[in-house]
């Protein structure tokens, strides 16, 4: 992931995060500054209905707020803004599975073929044409991990933590992957 545009003599945004953990109030307000923009967008790609945007917005910067002392940062291969997106990719997936949980299909839905995931519609809004076809035909677990680490540009490790798997195995589903799209598109 890519550092937020800053000014040059600004503290980057790991900088932010720890001065958030010693309870700095602007620190939080410059990092919420420059970071929301960017993560409502990609939260919108993953979710059209803006009540769960906003509400997984407003919990991300509050464990922002609550754990910034538990960031670990480039000490173990990991960004502020990587690490801000897996918190908010853990919410926003808390958040569908509380939809999930509170909504009663109506009787005649039962008979009736499953909706797409908000992230295959984000998905197929994102990447058209035979690309977005081959895509498709990929395996979950493989698109997830392609998902996050081409669309979302995150690394192998905070792909790993996003999506709870060891980073060998992101590796492996990546070059997987990888190969099929390859075969696909020949």
């Amino acid at each position: 992931m890519r550092s937020v545009r800053k000014a040059p003599n600004e503290p980057d945004e790991e900088r932010l995060v720890r001065l958030v953990a010693r309870g700095d109030r602007a620190a939080f307000e410059e990092l919420y500054r420059r970071t929301a923009p960017w993560l409502a967008v990609r939260l919108r790609r993953r979710c059209a209905d803006e009540q769960i945007v906003a509400e997984v917005m407003q919990e991300t910067y509050l464990a922002v707020w609550r754990a910034a002392g538990a960031f670990a940062g480039a000490a173990v291969g990991g960004t502020a803004v990587g690490w801000l997106w897996t918190i908010a990719a853990r919410r926003l997936v808390d958040a569908f599975r509380r939809r999930a949980h509170h909504a009663e299909p109506p009787p005649a839905a039962a008979g009736q073929p499953l909706a797409p995931a908000a992230e295959e519609e984000a998905l197929a809004a994102t990447v058209g044409g035979d690309v977005g076809d081959a895509l498709r035909r990929l395996a979950p677990e493989l698109r997830q991990v392609l998902q996050a680490m081409v669309l979302d540009g995150l690394s192998v490790r905070e792909t790993s933590v996003l999506l709870g798997v060891p980073e060998g195995t992101v590796k492996t589903r990546a070059r997987r992957a990888r190969t099929e799209m390859r075969r696909a598109l020949a």
